[in-house]
């Protein structure tokens, strides 16, 4: 019984501590010793004592939307980078016949996949953490293998390049640099940054994953035209319901094989190389030009993994001044910097650039820089018949005496300009009625004096009607597109000798690349004195 009662008792008394009102302090409430708080962790931080806060309305059971969390945190980090990428997947699944037929073709090429996965290792990680940080969907962390299987030195016949394969219009529009010492549309970090610039902006346009990458393939200008032509026509202006090209009509389907195999491997027999969820690389500033191939060596890599690393550059040398980092394995940075900081061998960079002050043939440039004219050429791309044009670069020996790395100014401007040559080609002409060696000069604007020089006349000769005159006359050199193609420049002169009032039509009688003068555009006419009979001593270009 004495049991029973000290339970009551101790029952009453807990009720009546719960029928306390809210304003009187409960001696049950606690604050922290050190901070003062409650101990919920909610209330205010005061010195002493400080009463509980309780809800003063009835209280009303939660509905179910308001119970539902907005975020699920997982706990386990994920096994590697395809399990992440599988984790960030946002955009809507496209289901139609091209993507089976894609997924079949990726899966009936093992060796393709294999080669394109295992190259995207060094810049999956950095890509996905991009698309994370812009909360953009991790399917386009696998674009690159459609446009370029993961090749940052990809170059398309249409002249897009990089592993997000830029144009270079498009590559100016976001602030890829191009000039002779690097290509950004190559650069991992700047094109990566560029084409995921691109892409949000156009998704902005259309709202629309889908159509967002029909533009990035095709154009926003063109998509936006074949959604009003739908709209026009009442019809559907989903990406499976537009007119494309049929690269366009076969992109997304593509991304989605390759989603539906990462997602499931298994189900493709595929086999995925382990891309571990760690950086590959780090940046490394640059405080000094400095040869590619030195550079590997101090880093302890091999030239063709630097290179993969540092696509933009595609020069011999990299320019401080125009390319502040580079991109190093994450362990070899340290080492680069440690044998960069003890190298005492010598120059750092072997090569150094040249402004041109003037305009000049390439083998005036290959003598005032001590290289021979085929190293000239082969080290800037100059296309044969070509004038280098004043103000362009040239990337040349640095000599020991040099000290100064290149410019600021030359490292973002350095471009390289040329103009054709001006060939002079020994032609004869009839000379027609009341011809002269003045109207022969007039007809085909040169100096007279080398009208009657080339034909051994006085200069106020008279020719005889059907006399052959010779006279060297100006062709411009094939266009550098068209070097090397098979057309016959020496053709070219015949448009230039066509006749005009009181004479006869211009016509060659030397063979195809002989008698060639070759002068600087807009410079004075060569005059070559040639014996009557003899053969051309000029060797054959």
């Amino acid at each position: 019984m004495k049991f029973i009662a000290a339970t009551c008792l101790a029952g009453s008394l807990v009720l009546a501590g719960c029928a306390a009102p809210t304003d009187t302090p409960s001696s049950s409430s606690s604050t922290s010793p050190k901070t003062g708080a409650t101990a919920g962790g909610t209330g205010p931080k005061v010195a002493g004592s400080a009463a509980p806060v309780y809800p003063r309305d009835a209280l009303s059971p939660l509905s179910s939307s308001e119970a539902h969390s907005q975020s699920v945190v997982t706990l386990a980090p994920p096994a590697d980078m395809w399990d992440r990428i599988r984790r960030g997947f946002k955009m809507p699944n496209l289901e139609s016949d091209l993507v089976r037929d894609r997924e079949q073709w990726y899966a009936s090429r093992p060796d393709y996949i294999q080669r394109m996965t295992e190259r995207s290792n060094k810049y999956m990680f950095h890509i996905v953490e991009e698309l994370e940080r812009r909360n953009m969907p991790t399917e386009l962390a696998l674009l690159p293998y459609i446009e370029s299987a993961f090749n940052p030195q990809a170059v398309s016949s249409a002249r897009a390049a990089g592993m997000w394969q830029f144009m270079p219009a498009t590559g100016t529009d976001f602030d890829l640099k191009q000039n002779i010492f690097r290509d950004d549309r190559r650069d991992v970090l700047a094109s990566t940054r560029a084409a995921l610039d691109y892409l949000q902006k156009l998704y902005g346009m259309f709202g629309d994953w889908q159509l967002a990458l029909a533009a990035y393939n095709w154009g926003e200008g063109s998509v936006s035209r074949a959604i009003a032509k739908n709209q026009r026509a009442g019809l559907p202006t989903t990406y499976s319901d537009l007119n494309m090209p049929a690269e366009t009509r076969l992109y997304v389907p593509k991304l989605q094989a390759v989603k539906n195999i990462v997602a499931n491997p298994q189900a493709f027999n595929a086999e995925l190389p382990l891309i571990a969820n760690h950086p590959y690389f780090q940046t490394v500033t640059l405080t000094r030009d400095l040869d590619v191939e030195l550079a590997a060596k101090l880093a302890d890599v091999r030239i063709e993994d630097f290179r993969a690393l540092n696509p933009a550059a595609h020069k011999p040398v990299l320019i401080a001044a125009g390319t502040p980092q580079i991109l190093l394995p994450w362990d070899n940075a340290a080492v680069f910097q440690r044998n960069f900081d003890a190298y005492s061998q010598g120059q750092y960079a072997s090569w150094t650039a040249w402004v041109v002050p003037n305009t000049m043939t390439v083998a005036d440039a290959a003598q005032r820089s001590g290289m021979s004219e085929s190293d000239l050429r082969a080290m800037n791309n100059v296309p044969p018949r070509m004038l280098i044009k004043a103000g362009s670069t040239l990337i040349v020996p640095r000599g020991a005496r040099v000290k100064e790395d290149v410019a600021a100014v030359v490292a973002d401007g350095g471009h390289l300009s040329f103009q054709p040559e001006i060939v002079n080609r020994r032609t004869t002409v009839k000379a027609g009625r009341n011809d002269s060696v003045a109207s022969i000069a007039r007809r085909y604007k040169l100096a007279p004096s080398n009208v009657a020089e080339w034909n051994d006349v006085k200069p106020n000769h008279a020719f005889k009607r059907g006399y052959s005159v010779v006279v060297y006359l100006p062709v411009r050199a094939a266009p550098a597109a068209r070097v090397g193609a098979g057309v016959a420049v020496a053709r070219g002169h015949a448009a230039a000798a066509s006749s005009k009032r009181g004479g006869a039509p211009a016509q060659a009688s030397t063979a195809r690349g002989k008698n060639v003068v070759k002068v600087p555009a807009g410079g004075k006419q060569q005059v070559v004195r040639e014996k009557r009979g003899g053969t051309p001593s000029k060797k054959k270009r």
